[in-house]
């Protein structure tokens, strides 16, 4: 049955169940894979501090997220695919307010992102 999102063991259940999903999607799978290689723990441990710091207020994730993303070769399909598996992940595991703001930071980062690495394209000079 699902819970709230309250705790980094909520957290990481979440991030773990998605990123299994998206390291078995036939669409995101070979992007992610090409990018994290071997070094998915890292990646996972990154991507909890990430959510922490986003949905329980713990400031663990010091970073700038958009920069290792800027020249991913992704089109609107892979974020429609990454975002539906993030949303039918979230809603299989949680429920309230803090698993409708995942959601709603999920889609608004896929728009921050696809709008970003399109500007990187197009100013193929310009420094992030």
């Amino acid at each position: 049955m699902p819970a709230e999102i309250l705790t980094l063991d909520d957290i990481k259940l979440l991030v773990d169940t998605f990123y299994g999903r998206i390291q078995n999607n036939d669409l995101l799978a070979p992007i992610f894979n090409q990018r994290i290689e071997n070094n998915w723990p890292q990646h996972l441990e990154k991507m909890y501090r990430f959510w922490q710091t986003v949905l329980l207020d713990e400031y663990t994730y010091l970073g700038s997220p958009f920069p290792p993303h800027a020249k991913l070769p992704v089109e609107h399909k892979h974020f429609e695919t990454w975002l539906a598996l993030f949303n039918q992940t979230v809603d299989e595991l949680f429920t309230g307010l803090k698993a409708e703001e995942a959601k709603w930071r999920a889609a608004k980062m896929a728009q921050m992102f696809e709008a970003k690495i399109a500007h990187v394209r197009n100013n193929p000079l310009n420094i992030l």
